[in-house]
């Protein structure tokens, strides 16, 4: 009724492949309706996923993330093509995930390296291409928008992938990003368990002389408010939606 028919029926033959099991991401696409999925990730679910990612309970513990997340598509919409692929991405694994034939590429994971070969792939291969940025140590999921990555502000990570895009030609490409500053969070206790997630803020030490790394902090509406505007980006882009 919002979009009409045949954007509808066009949804079910498009191809969106999404790196690092984006749950909200691949939630939004499936219920839109997109026939085709790519699932990237080499994680297992967390106890210290629980607190924020769709696909995180106590039933799933120990299960890997693409495994979860395709159960989950499949129950939602039987009739798509769900594709899994375990692995940890990097310049040396790329061949192990093709992107020819996708018509978008959504990149929720927070390895610098893994993020520029993912944009460089489609640059090459002229795919469009949306990268998340920033979701850790903030509050307000009203703070993300689109933009193309040089011209955004406030996230450290944009800095670093701006300086290296351009030693590689690259100088555009679409990501999401908050404007909110990030908050310095709080010391967990030295027994708390590390966080296993995809994070992109720098992570601040305690102490000059006694350096510490403080795990960074999230919550469930933050990350999920992210997955939710790259979806819809990603839906509206492959339905020419305004």
């Amino acid at each position: 009724m919002l979009i009409g028919q045949r954007q509808v029926c066009s949804l079910a033959s498009r191809h969106v492949v999404i790196f690092g099991v984006g749950g909200y991401v691949a939630e939004v696409l499936a219920r839109s309706g997109v026939g085709t999925l790519s699932l990237i990730d080499p994680d297992t679910v967390s106890v210290t996923n629980i607190n924020r990612q769709i696909i995180a309970t106590t039933s799933t513990l120990g299960q890997l993330k693409v495994d979860v997340m395709k159960h989950r598509i499949l129950d939602i919409n039987p009739a798509c093509q769900v594709r899994t692929f375990p692995i940890f991405y990097l310049p040396e694994s790329a061949a192990q995930v093709p992107l020819q034939g996708a018509d978008f590429v959504v990149d929720c994971i927070d390895t610098v390296t893994a993020k520029i070969e993912i944009i460089k792939q489609c640059h090459s291969l002229d795919i469009p291409v949306i990268t998340c940025l920033g979701a850790a140590n903030k509050l307000d999921p009203t703070a993300f928008r689109v933009a193309n990555l040089f011209a955004t502000h406030t996230d450290p990570l944009a800095r670093v992938m701006r300086k290296k895009l351009r030693q590689v030609g690259i100088d555009s490409v679409m990501c999401v990003f908050s404007d909110e500053q990030p908050i310095k969070p709080t010391p967990c206790n030295s027994t708390d368990p590390p966080s296993d997630d995809f994070h992109n803020e720098p992570t601040p030490t305690i102490s000059p002389l006694k350096p510490k790394r403080i795990t960074p902090a999230s919550n469930a509406f933050v990350p999920a408010a992210e997955g939710l505007v790259a979806a819809a980006h990603v839906i509206r882009h492959l339905t020419a939606l305004p």
